[in-house]
Parts: C-alpha cells; sequence; structure tokens
C-alpha cells in the first residue's frame, strides 16, 4: 500500500479561516485497477471560492491542481504525462481517468476530474492554474464576454493585483481602454503601474469615490467587480449610462459572519441601475470551456509579444497549504498565489 496525504476541513469555517479549520492526514491508497492512473501533485492552486465551496467536514477542500501521472492503466494517460486533476487537497491519488469531479457544481466547475494538460509551448505548468488555467478564464471570458468593452471605455477593477484583476486590466489595455484599478498597498500599486495601468490607487489610503472623482472625472463604462458590498454600492451611482458591470467574486462578503439585509437591494442602488440601464452580468467560467483553447491560445501569444505579464507567489511543501490558502483573504500577494507540492 503506497501512503498518501490530504487536508481535510476538521471544522466549519467561522468567519475567516484558520489554520484549526484543517487537518492533515494520511490515506492508504488502492491498488491502480484498469482505467486507473496514479497521480502525484506538482502544484496546487488556492482561490478565494474555496472559502465558499468547502463546506463537508471530514473531506478536503475543492482545489485544482497540476499532477504527474507515475503509474498508469489507461492507455491515454502514460507514465510522465501532465494533466489538470480536480481532486482537492491531495499530494498523491488514485483515480479513473474518466472519473467524475467530486466537487462538480454546474456551471462552477469541471465535469470530470481529470484533463489534459494544455500544450502551448514553453511555459511553465505553474500558469495552467494562473494566467493560462481558471483566473485567466474567468479574466478573458468575464471582462470580454460581459463587459463588452470598446476602445476609449474606462474601466474600473478591484483586487487589481489579484491573479484575476490583474489580467482584466491587461486586457483591457490591449482592448484601447482606459483602465482604474485599485489594490491595497503600494508595493501592488507599483505593479500594476508596471502591467500599464493607466490610474492606481490603494483603497486604503484614499476612498474609492474620491479615486473615481480623480481619475474617472466623466464616469466609468465598465466595472469589473471582485469585491462586492460597499465598493460595489459606491461605485455604480459613479457608472455613465449603458454602463457594464461583471459581478465576478465578493471576496468582502466570503468571511462574513453577519451580513447587513440592505447592503446591495436598497431602493437606492436598484434605481441605479434601473437609471443608468445598467448590465450587470455574472460570470461562471466553465459556461465557456467549450472556448477554453481559443481564449489560451490568444492569452499565450500576447505573452510572447510581451502585452500580457503575469506574476506568480509560489510557496514550497505540501504542508503550507492551509496558511497559504489563508493568505489569500491578507491580500498581500501579488498575481497568483500557489503552492509546489
Amino acid at each position: 500500500m503506497v501512503k498518501a496525504r490530504k487536508w481535510i476541513l476538521k471544522e466549519d469555517f467561522k468567519g475567516e479561516p484558520t489554520l484549526e479549520n484543517f487537518k492533515l492526514v494520511e490515506e492508504d491508497l488502492p491498488e491502480l485497477q484498469d482505467g486507473e492512473i496514479f497521480i502525484e501533485a506538482l502544484f496546487l492552486t488556492v482561490d478565494p471560492y474555496i472559502r465558499v465551496f468547502s463546506n463537508k467536514v471530514g473531506q478536503p477542500p475543492v482545489g485544482q491542481q497540476v499532477a504527474r501521472v507515475t503509474q498508469s492503466k489507461h492507455a491515454n494517460y502514460p507514465v510522465g504525462k501532465l494533466v489538470l486533476a480536480m481532486v482537492g487537497w491531495r499530494d498523491k491519488t488514485v483515480i479513473a481517468a474518466d472519473a467524475e469531479n467530486p466537487y462538480y457544481v454546474p456551471p462552477f466547475s469541471p465535469p470530470k476530474a481529470i484533463s489534459d494538460l494544455p500544450d502551448l509551448g514553453d511555459f511553465s505548468p505553474s500558469l495552467y492554474l494562473g494566467v493560462l488555467g481558471m483566473p485567466g478564464m474567468t479574466a478573458y471570458f468575464g471582462f470580454l464576454e460581459k463587459c463588452h468593452p470598446k476602445p476609449g471605455d474606462v474601466v474600473l477593477v478591484n483586487a487589481a493585483a489579484g491573479a484575476v484583476g490583474s489580467v482584466v486590466g491587461q486586457i483591457a489595455k490591449i482592448k484601447g481602454c482606459t483602465v482604474i484599478g485599485s489594490t491595497s498597498s503600494k508595493e501592488k500599486c507599483d505593479w500594476l503601474k508596471e502591467l500599464g495601468f493607466d490610474h492606481v490607487f490603494n483603497y486604503k489610503e484614499i476612498s474609492v469615490e474620491e479615486a473615481l472623482q480623480k481619475y474617472a472625472p466623466n464616469g466609468v463604462d465598465c466595472y469589473f467587480d471582485n469585491v462586492g458590498r460597499e465598493y460595489t454600492r459606491t461605485v455604480l451611482p459613479l457608472m455613465n449610462r449603458h454602463g457594464r458591470v461583471c459581478a465576478c467574486g465578493q471576496i468582502s462578503e466570503y468571511n462574513a459572519t453577519k451580513i447587513p439585509p440592505d447592503v446591495l437591494t436598497r431602493r437606492d442602488i436598484i434605481n441605479t441601475i434601473m437609471l443608468k440601464e445598467l448590465v450587470v452580468s455574472g460570470v461562471m467560467v466553465y459556461t465557456f470551456s467549450d472556448r477554453f483553447n481559443e481564449a489560451r491560445t490568444e492569452m499565450a501569444q500576447w505573452i510572447r509579444e510581451g502585452k500580457l505579464k503575469f506574476a506568480e507567489t509560489i510557496r514550497e511543501g505540501f504542508l503550507k497549504l492551509p496558511e497559504t490558502f489563508i493568505e489569500i483573504f491578507k491580500s498581500t500577494a501579488k498575481g497568483k498565489l500557489l503552492v509546489k507540492a
């Protein structure tokens, strides 16, 4: 029997995640059967959505990894092949190559647990968890398909130094927009300027309203929202008529234990949407899964041309998973936060 490690949810989240929410356990892996593969994790992703969808005590948190096939009884998955695996926080896994995704929630996640790692040239496999993976696809389709940008549009992106926001801002620049990004530190502001953002501000030092009066005196056309709550409540009245909003995430809400009932349902918000004829759309990225290759091909070309840059913050070691996940909510990292197993 081969020993494997996995992190499980020891107790339900109550507010912000803590190390006490997680427990490391060992398990014996079964012998490989026909049609199965043995995979070992190389990189594991931590993302804010894990906080929302990981709610089964005793089970590993939801999560995708880049893994290598080390044993195989499936002709399409030879030893050495790299795959994307939706198997949670595990360092080794035995699984049927055509197994259903145990975390499948349509259209939130892919239906199959195992998929081929795309081959777009000399890119690190880790990028398929970041700029060429789910966060990058979210940025690409969320912005282009929901905000419908036009040259000259003024675009606002919050959580702009994150894995999604940083890509949205650069795509907006490629499409000829003026881009405003907000983030939480001077270091991140400086990085966003390096990425080509026209205006950046630290929301801890200047209010959203003040910043938009300064950088978007004629209003905002497209708003890519990763934060929600009061931030969005402030932005909507400052948008132009027929403005477009992509509601991508609500990281300000994920750890909330009490949410005021009127945060986004007050009459003034509804009136703003109505009177300005705003289009507010959510985005579930796997709705566009049949177009991922199209997006990855274009984004890979942008990377080669220097039009699309990225940052990875990689923590070393499988044991670092819980603290790296918690780090997301501290807003300390730039770009994509990953664990190298």
